[in-house]
């Protein structure tokens, strides 16, 4: 894959863990995003683990070394759109999924993720990786 894309948190944790076949798929790409919902995630993940400091510091040097997009009006305005649209559709996904989605429409990047309920999403560019 070429171009421009957002990565899912998932994707992020595989890159920690140090996986060949993702290492070598962003070696591809263009240009990588960070949404800054992930990087909540990973924190939050970081404080429950039994190496919070570690963790903490991993993610500190993975966001500074990284594109980081931040959530605005227009992301709110996304978000409500999709949230709506799949609670009609009765396909409900989760919430920080939802932020996510509507960065990647927002910045018309794709999302790179290994969640397929991303799928229930119009017009929102996904690549699977695993």
């Amino acid at each position: 894959m070429a171009g421009r894309c957002l990565l899912d948190t998932n994707i992020i944790i595989a890159i920690f863990a140090k996986n060949p076949q993702i290492h070598d798929r962003i070696a591809g790409v263009d240009e990588v995003f960070i949404p800054c919902i992930a990087i909540g995630e990973l924190y939050f993940g970081a404080f429950k683990s039994g190496k919070v400091q570690d963790n903490i510091l991993r993610i500190d040097d993975f966001a500074l070394n990284n594109t980081v997009l931040s959530c605005n009006s227009e992301t709110a305005k996304r978000y409500g759109e999709i949230k709506n649209y799949l609670r009609d559709k009765g396909q409900p996904i989760p919430e920080n999924d939802i932020w996510i989605a509507a960065m990647a429409q927002q910045y018309s990047l794709t999302l790179v993720s290994y969640d397929t309920h991303f799928d229930a999403i119009e017009n929102l560019i996904i690549e699977k990786w695993q």
